[in-house]
């Protein structure tokens, strides 16, 4: 992937030297004729083309908004609603992130997330505990972390 994105800098620095014009748009030109490049080339490239990683970067960043802001509106329902009977609870997740920054950046996702916390990681980091302040049924929390959350991460990881 650097190799790809070393070659697109290098691709839109000779097109502003090619055409004599050293102002941002010349460069921002030569770049998507740069990443059109790499694009058509795909395939005499060992990686895979870098911006479907970009993209499911910020797939993962529009994830977390959605995720953020419905988890703010749940809170909200909870602080205000007259008989408070929150079931509160610590349940077990089994991941399948592998990598240190994969798990750093679950649980950094789920701690962020109003209503839920991080609370500990197995020693062989395979699970990792975490606190519901409303859980009714683990396996549906379980269920939904892993088709969100860790998914998105797994796709921009791997």
């Amino acid at each position: 992937m650097s190799l790809q994105i070393i070659l697109n800098l290098v691709i839109a620095i000779m097109w502003m030297f090619l055409g004599e014009s050293y102002v941002f748009s010349s460069f921002l030109a030569g770049y998507i004729v740069g990443a059109l490049l790499l694009f058509m080339l795909r395939r005499f490239i060992p990686d895979a083309f870098y911006l479907d990683r970009v993209w499911k970067m910020i797939k993962l960043v529009l994830l977390f908004l959605k995720e953020l802001i419905i988890s703010n509106i749940d809170i909200l329902k909870w602080v205000y609603k007259p008989k408070q009977d929150y079931k509160p609870g610590i349940f077990a997740l089994p991941t399948e992130l592998k990598s240190n920054w994969e798990i750093t950046m679950l649980t950094s996702l789920i701690s962020l997330t109003p209503g839920t916390l991080s609370v500990a990681v197995s020693e062989h980091n395979n699970i990792i505990y975490i606190h519901a302040m409303d859980i009714d049924n683990n396996e549906i929390a379980i269920e939904a972390i892993k088709t969100t959350f860790e998914k998105a991460i797994m796709e921009v990881t791997r």
